[in-house]
């Protein structure tokens, strides 16, 4: 009983701690350093946004990969994103796009400072390595 409290609680605190945002710091026009020690898995970023659940980018755009899904007409084609925008670019585009352009729609997914971010801090990195790959 003892250890499955334990268990329980340490579930609840990993929780808690995963809901916060990272602490970034917006250097010119992008944010420089990544959010987590971890490096970011272009193939989990793909998956998430062909998930269209945390990260439902291809509700407004599109992405013309082999095995995403059909996306929006709303926002522009990300195609060629990473060879446009800089990682700390693509960064700071995913985690607070209000800051790289005022009046914009599109969500904030992992402001610094907010609780409960959309994406975590690992998700943005996993979608920026993804973002990253988009060449063409």
């Amino acid at each position: 009983m003892l250890k499955t409290f334990s268990l329980l609680a340490l579930a609840f605190a990993a929780s808690g701690a995963a809901a916060q945002t990272a602490t970034y710091k917006v250097d010119s026009d992008g944010i420089a350093k990544p959010l987590t020690g971890t490096p970011g898995n272009a193939a989990r970023g793909k998956a998430l946004l062909a998930a269209r659940g945390a990260a439902p980018c291809l509700d407004c755009h599109v992405i013309t990969d082999k095995g995403m899904p059909k996306g929006g007409d709303k926002g522009p084609s990300l195609d060629g994103v990473g060879a446009v925008l800089t990682t700390p670019q693509l960064r700071l585009s995913v985690a607070d796009y209000a800051n790289v352009a005022k009046g914009k729609e599109m969500p904030v997914f992992h402001k610094s400072g907010a609780s409960d971010p959309r994406l975590s801090a690992q998700e943005v990195e996993d979608v920026v390595a993804y973002l990253a790959t988009l060449k063409k």
